[in-house]
C-alpha cells in the first residue's frame, strides 16, 4: 500500500539536482543501463487517451509516488553550480520521482499532459551552456518537470521551448550528463518527441504515440517502411501452383515481427498493438488495456547481461487516464496498479507530498463463497 504523504527536507534546486546525478550514475554503471523504456498512447472510444510506460533501469531506483502542487516554486540546474532556469510552477502534477527527488522522470499534470524521460545513448546531445542564456537553459532531467508544471497543451509546450535551451550539464564527480529524451501527450490525443541532438532540440510530432530510445526517433520512422504489411488481420494462404500453404495458427498478420528487447523491436511491436487493440472507453476498461499492453514489454531480472552480470529490468510500469486525470502505477515486485487520483489532494498545497511503494509480494487468497 502507499504510505502517508511526507515532506521532502532538501530544497527543489538540491533535489533537481539529485536527480541529475542518479541519471548519471546509470551512464557510468553501463551505456545500456536503461536503454529498454517504452511508451505509447491509445486513443479511447470516447476520443480521450491513456498513455503507458515502463521503466528500466540497472540498479534500484526507489522512486516514490509524488505530487507537486499549483505555485511551487522550481529551480534547474546549471553548469559548475551556477543558476539556470527558475519557475513558479501554474499547474499541480503527479507522478514517479527517483530515489526522493522531487523532479518528475514519468507523470502527469491536472489538465491530463503527459510524459515521460527515456533514455538516448549515444544519439543526445546539448546546447553549450556558456553560450546560452541561464534563465532559458534546463539541465536534462529538469525538462519533463517543466513542462508538466506550466502547460496543458502540446501546443504549449512546442511554443515554449522555442526560446529554451537544454545544457550539458556535468556532474562534478562522474564528469558525464545523462543522455536522454522525452515523449509528451496531452488529453486531445496529440503527441510531441523532444530530442535534444546537436546542441538543438529536435521536436516531432507523434502520430504514432509511440517512443522508445535510440536511434532518434526519425530513424524510427523510416525503420517502419520495412514492416508495411503489419495487420492484425490474418494473412490469407500462399498459392504457389497447384500447392496451397496456411498460416501456421492465427496472428499471421504480424508475421515477423521482432520480438527481442532492443529498442527498434520494442517500437514495432508497442505499435503493432496500439494499431491493433480495441479501442474502450476512458475509465478503467482502457486502463485495463493499456496494462495487458505493458505486460508485454516487461523485463524480469536476468534477461538482458553483459559479461554474464544481470542489467536492467523493469522497476515499474504506468499508465495514465488522460480523461479522468488518474495516474497509475504497478512495481516489479507488486504488479498491481494502485491510482494516484487528482481529487484526492489539495492541488494548491504548499508543500510537496510523496508516497513510498511499498511492495506486497504475497498474492491473496481467492475468495469462495461458503455453502
Amino acid at each position: 500500500m502507499i504510505e502517508d504523504s511526507v515532506r521532502s527536507a532538501r530544497s527543489p534546486a538540491q533535489r533537481l539536482r539529485s536527480l541529475g546525478t542518479l541519471l548519471l550514475a546509470a551512464s557510468m554503471l553501463t551505456s545500456q543501463a536503461a536503454s529498454a523504456c517504452t511508451s505509447f498512447l491509445i486513443p479511447t472510444s470516447d476520443n480521450g487517451a491513456v498513455y503507458g510506460r515502463t521503466m528500466e533501469f540497472g540498479f534500484e531506483l526507489e522512486s516514490r509516488a509524488m505530487m507537486i502542487p499549483r505555485n511551487y516554486k522550481l529551480a534547474s540546474s546549471g553548469a559548475d553550480g551556477k543558476p539556470a532556469a527558475s519557475w513558479t510552477g501554474k499547474y499541480a502534477a503527479v507522478g514517479l520521482n527517483a530515489l526522493g527527488v522531487t523532479a518528475l522522470v514519468d507523470g502527469m499534470n491536472e489538465k491530463g499532459l503527459v510524459g515521460g524521460i527515456l533514455y538516448f545513448p549515444g544519439f543526445a546531445g546539448y546546447a553549450d551552456a556558456g553560450k546560452s542564456d541561464p534563465a532559458k537553459s534546463l539541465a536534462p532531467w529538469d525538462v519533463l518537470t517543466w513542462a508538466l508544471t506550466n502547460f496543458a497543451t502540446i501546443a504549449e509546450v512546442r511554443a515554449a521551448l522555442e526560446g529554451m535551451a537544454v545544457i550539458g550539464v556535468e556532474q562534478q564527480q562522474m564528469k558525464m550528463v545523462p543522455p536522454v529524451h522525452y515523449t509528451l501527450h496531452d488529453a486531445s490525443g496529440a503527441s510531441l518527441v523532444i530530442e535534444p541532438i546537436d546542441g538543438k532540440l529536435k521536436l516531432y510530432d507523434n502520430p504514432l504515440g509511440v517512443m522508445t530510445n535510440s536511434p532518434p526517433f526519425d530513424w524510427h520512422l523510416t525503420n517502419l517502411r520495412n514492416y508495411v504489411k503489419l495487420s492484425p488481420h490474418n494473412a490469407p494462404p500462399l498459392k504457389i501452383g497447384s500447392q496451397s500453404f496456411s498460416p501456421l495458427g492465427e496472428g499471421s498478420g504480424m508475421l515477423g515481427i521482432p520480438g527481442d528487447p532492443t529498442p527498434p523491436s520494442r517500437f514495432l511491436r508497442a505499435l503493432g498493438y496500439t494499431l491493433s487493440v480495441e479501442r474502450k472507453p476512458s475509465g478503467i476498461e482502457s486502463v485495463r488495456l493499456a496494462e495487458h499492453i505493458v505486460n508485454n514489454f516487461d523485463i524480469p531480472k536476468g534477461w538482458i547481461k553483459a559479461g554474464g552480470e544481470p542489467l536492467e529490468y523493469t522497476q515499474w510500469s504506468t499508465v495514465a487516464d488522460l480523461t479522468n486525470r488518474v495516474f497509475y502505477v504497478k512495481t516489479y515486485t507488486d504488479p498491481v496498479l494502485r491510482a494516484i487520483d487528482f481529487k484526492s489532494f489539495d492541488l494548491d498545497a504548499n508543500a510537496i507530498v510523496s508516497a513510498e511503494l511499498k511492495p506486497g509480494m504475497p498474492a491473496p487468497a481467492l475468495a469462495f463463497p461458503k455453502r
